[in-house]
C-alpha cells in the first residue's frame, strides 16, 4: 500500500483503467501519506477524509458497475485554496476570507468533477496568491521537500509541495507572474501556465485579471497534458476564453531537436546562480550535440518585466481586492459606527502586510496625476514584451531558459528585502505580460540536492508543440529527476 504514493500519474491512470487499483486504496495510501508527513511540509490548510473517501467510493463503484465517467474517474488532484468549490472554504490564505464557503463550482472544478476525479481541497498559498515563497500565507508557510528549512515557492507552494512530497500525483494552481512555474521548478515537479485565454478563469478568484491563468502540476509529463485537455476550452461564463481548436493530449509526441531553432539568453547578464547557470549551459550544450542550434536572443526588455509587471498586476489588484470591503462578504470589523471606520478596520484586520502593499501601489499608480505615467506607461511596455516574444518566434521554435535565477532559499531569506522577492519571478513574469504558454521541466539537482528547472516558452496557443519539446527534454539523462521518498 505504501508504494502506491510513489508512482507516476500515468501508472496511476493505467492500474486504475486495468483494474489492478482502486481508486479508495489509492486515496487512503495518499491520506495516511498526507497524516504522516504534512506536518513538516504544510501544503493543507484542511483536509476532509469523509468527502474524500467518499468521492473515492463512488468512483469505485461506478467502475464496478461499468459506469465510467471518463478513463481520469478516481485519481486523487490537489486545489489550490483561490479555486472555488461548492460548499468549500476558499479562503486565499487570508484572514478576510478565513470562513468563506463558496456557493458554486468554478469552471475547472465542474470540468474535474464531470471526469470523475478525487477532489482534495485546500492546499496552501501566499495570501491572495501574492508572493513567490508562500510566506504570506495567513495561516502557515509550506515548505519545500527536498528541505524543509527551504520554501517552495510561490504562490502556489502548498500545490508543488504536495506533488514533490508524493501526497498526490497532480495538483491545479494558478500563475499571475511564475506561480506555477518557479514552485514547480523549486520543488523538482512538471508545471504549465497555458496561454492566457485557453483555461477558463470563472470561479479562481482574481489578483490581476489581465495575468492570471490556471494551470496543472505533475510528477509526470502526461498528467500536465491530460489535464490541459481536460481543463481547457471555450466557457460563456467567461469571456477572456479563446475561440481556437481544443488541445489534446495524444497530439503530444516527443520532438527530434534536429535542426530546431532554440532561442537562449545570454548568461552573464542575469544573476544565476553558479548551479542553475552550470546547469543551463550543460542543457543547451546536449540539445546541440542533438542538432538544435542555438540562437541568442536579445532579452533587454526582459531587465523592465518586473517593474512592468508590477505596475499592472498591483493596479488590478487593488481594483480587485476593493470588494472585500466587510459589507457584502468576509471579515467584518464593527467598531465607531462609521462606514468609513467599518471599511478601514475589516481590511486592516483582513488583509496580510503583502497585500496591503500591493494595494497600496497599485492604487497610487491608478490615482489622479500619476495613471499615465505609471500605469499608462507600463501597459505600454507590455505591448513592446508581448511583440518582442512574436518577434522571437519568427526566428525560433521555441526558447530554453532557466526558470528560476536560484534554487531554493531559506525560509526568511528574502521576507525583509520585498524587492529582492520579486527578482525571483525574473525569468517568469514576462511570459504572463505577453500571454504565451510555457512550462517548467525538471532538470536535476544541484551539489546542495535541490531541484533546478528549466523553461520552455513558445507561441500562443501552441501547447502541442510545447509539451512535444518537454517531452524531448525530460529523456535527457541530466534532467533525471527522483522525489524525496522521505522528507529531512
Amino acid at each position: 500500500m505504501k508504494d502506491l504514493i510513489y508512482l507516476s500519474y500515468s501508472e496511476i491512470k493505467k492500474k486504475l483503467n486495468d483494474g489492478s487499483l482502486s481508486s479508495k486504496d489509492l486515496t487512503s495510501a495518499y491520506l495516511k501519506r498526507i497524516e504522516e508527513t504534512d506536518s513538516k511540509i504544510k501544503a493543507f490548510l484542511e483536509l476532509d477524509k469523509t468527502k474524500i473517501l467518499k468521492q473515492a467510493d463512488e468512483s469505485d463503484k461506478r467502475r464496478k458497475e461499468g459506469k465510467l465517467l471518463s478513463e481520469f474517474d478516481g485519481i486523487p488532484i490537489g486545489i489550490k485554496d483561490n479555486i472555488c468549490i461548492t460548499g468549500e472554504i476558499t479562503s486565499c490564505s487570508s484572514k478576510i476570507l478565513e470562513n468563506f464557503r463558496s456557493p458554486y463550482d468554478a469552471t475547472v472544478i465542474t470540468r474535474l468533477k464531470e471526469k470523475g476525479f478525487v477532489l482534495f481541497p485546500r492546499l496552501n498559498m501566499d495570501e491572495f496568491a501574492m508572493g513567490s515563497s508562500t510566506e504570506n500565507s495567513a495561516f502557515q508557510t509550506s515548505k519545500n521537500p527536498f528541505d524543509p528549512e527551504r520554501i517552495p515557492g510561490g504562490s502556489s507552494g502548498g500545490s508543488a509541495a504536495a506533488v514533490a512530497a508524493s501526497m498526490l500525483p497532480v495538483s491545479l494552481g494558478s500563475d499571475t507572474g511564475g506561480s506555477i512555474r518557479q514552485p514547480a521548478s523549486l520543488c523538482g515537479i512538471w508545471g504549465l501556465k497555458p496561454t492566457y485565454g485557453r483555461v477558463s478563469r470563472y470561479g479562481l478568484v482574481a489578483y490581476a485579471s489581465s495575468l492570471d491563468q490556471i494551470g496543472p502540476f505533475s510528477n509526470d509529463m502526461e498528467g500536465i497534458s491530460d489535464l490541459l485537455q481536460i481543463l481547457s476550452g471555450l466557457d460563456p461564463k467567461d469571456q477572456t476564453t479563446a475561440k481556437v481548436n481544443p488541445f489534446e493530449s495524444n497530439s503530444v509526441v516527443e520532438i527530434d531537436w534536429k535542426g530546431k531553432k532554440i532561442g537562449v539568453m545570454k548568461t552573464e547578464e542575469f544573476n544565476f546562480s553558479e548551479d542553475v547557470n552550470t546547469r543551463y549551459l550543460e542543457v543547451l550544450k546536449s540539445l546541440e550535440s542533438k542538432g538544435a542550434t542555438l540562437v541568442p536572443l536579445d532579452f533587454s526588455l526582459l531587465k523592465f518585466a518586473i517593474p512592468v509587471y508590477y505596475l499592472i498586476a498591483t493596479a488590478e489588484c487593488s481594483s480587485n481586492l476593493s470588494r472585500f470591503d466587510g459589507i457584502r462578504y468576509g471579515l467584518r470589523k464593527e467598531g465607531s459606527g462609521k462606514l468609513d471606520d467599518l471599511y478601514s478596520d475589516s481590511r486592516t484586520a483582513g488583509f496580510g502586510k503583502e497585500v496591503k502593499r500591493r494595494i497600496l501601489l497599485g492604487t497610487f499608480s491608478l490615482s489622479s496625476g500619476y495613471y499615465d505615467a505609471y500605469y499608462g506607461k507600463a501597459q505600454k511596455a507590455r505591448v513592446l514584451i508581448r511583440k518582442q516574444y512574436a518577434e522571437f518566434f519568427k526566428s525560433v521554435d521555441v526558447i530554453v531558459q532557466p526558470t528560476s535565477p536560484t534554487t531554493a532559499f531559506k525560509v526568511g531569506e528574502k521576507t525583509k528585502d520585498p524587492i529582492q522577492m520579486y527578482q525571483a519571478d525574473i525569468l517568469t513574469t514576462s511570459v504572463n505580460l505577453a500571454g504565451v504558454p510555457a512550462i517548467n521541466c525538471p532538470a536535476g539537482l544541484d551539489q546542495n540536492g535541490l531541484p533546478i528547472g528549466i523553461q520552455l516558452t513558445t507561441s500562443h496557443f501552441d501547447e502541442s508543440k510545447l509539451l512535444g519539446y518537454a517531452k524531448s527534454l525530460a529523456s535527457l539523462e541530466l534532467c533525471k529527476i527522483s522525489l524525496p521518498k522521505e522528507i529531512p
